[in-house]
């Protein structure tokens, strides 16, 4: 009998220390191999006069912390943009931290969304969340989306309800040479 309690005790052990990862959690582990790598992208799909078109793109996954990334997204000579993602509660937030050569805050910065369930393990959706959509009106329809395996990461736009589509695709097979840090960077 004392063998069996121990085998049942063991057994409730074994499966509370074995419970599955979420989608989330494996979404943000994936993205986060690729800390302190740099890579070049290309427009997927954009606006013909879009200003990204024939500039350079690359992304650096500069930080890596338990429940933040910080990934700069360098346009050319601008390096005014990067990405902050935040791990809470089973799901992940996407905002947008825009600042100016002098590194002070655009006044159009901090927007983008949380998502809104586990999403997949390769794939977030962040819709616009209410501080967004009192920064910036015209984008309270915004969705944002990150896919992200071993091969490849896009960002993407898409504004429901019209026809405004951004997508752009970085090659995480072949890193490049990391980029001087983003204006405004605080290591």
């Amino acid at each position: 009998m004392k063998k069996w309690i121990f085998l049942f005790a063991l057994l409730i052990c074994f499966s509370m220390n074995a419970q599955e990862k979420s989608n989330a959690q494996k979404f943000w582990e994936t993205l986060q191999k690729q800390c302190g790598k740099s890579f070049e992208g290309e427009i997927i799909e954009a606006p013909a006069n879009d200003e990204f078109r024939g500039k350079k793109l690359v992304m650096h996954v500069k930080s890596c912390g338990k429940n933040k990334i910080r990934i700069p997204f360098f346009v050319g000579d601008d390096k005014s943009r990067t990405w902050v993602l935040t791990y809470k509660n089973g799901k992940i937030t996407l905002k947008h931290d825009h600042r100016h050569e002098n590194g002070k805050p655009d006044k159009v910065t901090q927007y983008g969304g949380t998502s809104t369930n586990g999403g997949s393990q390769n794939m977030q959706f962040f819709p616009a969340d209410e501080f967004t959509s009192e920064l910036i009106p015209y984008a309270s329809m915004n969705v944002w989306w990150i896919t992200v395996d071993d091969k490849a990461f896009t960002y993407n736009l898409r504004r429901i309800g019209t026809d405004r589509v951004f997508s752009v695709s970085f090659d995480l097979s072949e890193a490049v040479e990391n980029p001087e840090s983003p204006w405004g960077w605080k290591d």
